[in-house]
């Protein structure tokens, strides 16, 4: 790889061959300016994983219409020769999963439509049981179960016996 401009090199010219300013390529990129001066000096170390370089870097060179395999490809060759980025990252031991995370990962399983749709259906159930239960209740209690037995009085002078309908 000696003798071969560096990907920084390389994105550097390019963008000055353009007449591209450091703030021209952040705004049409959205990359950080200060991510955009590290990727021309070189200077990997302010990303955390070799997975933000490359795309930072695909992003970049796709502005300047380089060709952003190639690119790549320099670019894994000069993140194999850093001790930080010469390895894959460790996966290390899982961390213990909570029941948040338990709790999350059932969340995004979950059928949102079939959810709702259960959802309502269960408090259509309950509702009618509420319904269904209330009348029953309010049958049970009969307002007159506690009156006394009634006794028929005829009213003073209207007579022993009640008044007949009128015929038309």
């Amino acid at each position: 790889m000696r003798g071969m401009p560096t990907v920084a090199v390389t994105l550097r010219t390019a963008r000055e061959a353009q007449q591209l300013t450091v703030k021209d390529v952040a705004d049409k990129t959205k990359i950080r300016t200060d991510h955009v001066r590290a990727i021309e000096e070189g200077n990997y170390g302010v990303f955390p994983a070799p997975i933000y370089i490359r795309g930072t870097v695909k992003n970049y060179a796709a502005l300047l219409k380089l060709d952003t395999a190639r690119i790549l490809a320099d670019l894994d060759g000069e993140l194999h020769q850093t001790a930080r980025f010469s390895e894959p990252p460790s996966l290390g031991e899982p961390a213990r999963k909570t029941p948040v995370d338990h709790l999350t990962l059932l969340l995004a399983k979950l059928n949102w439509k079939l959810g709702a749709a259960v959802v309502v259906l269960l408090l259509l159930v309950a509702v009618a049981a509420l319904a269904v239960w209330g009348f029953h209740a309010r049958k049970s209690h009969d307002p007159l179960a506690n009156l006394p037995p009634a006794v028929y009085q005829a009213a003073g002078n209207a007579g022993d016996t009640l008044p007949l309908p009128a015929h038309r």
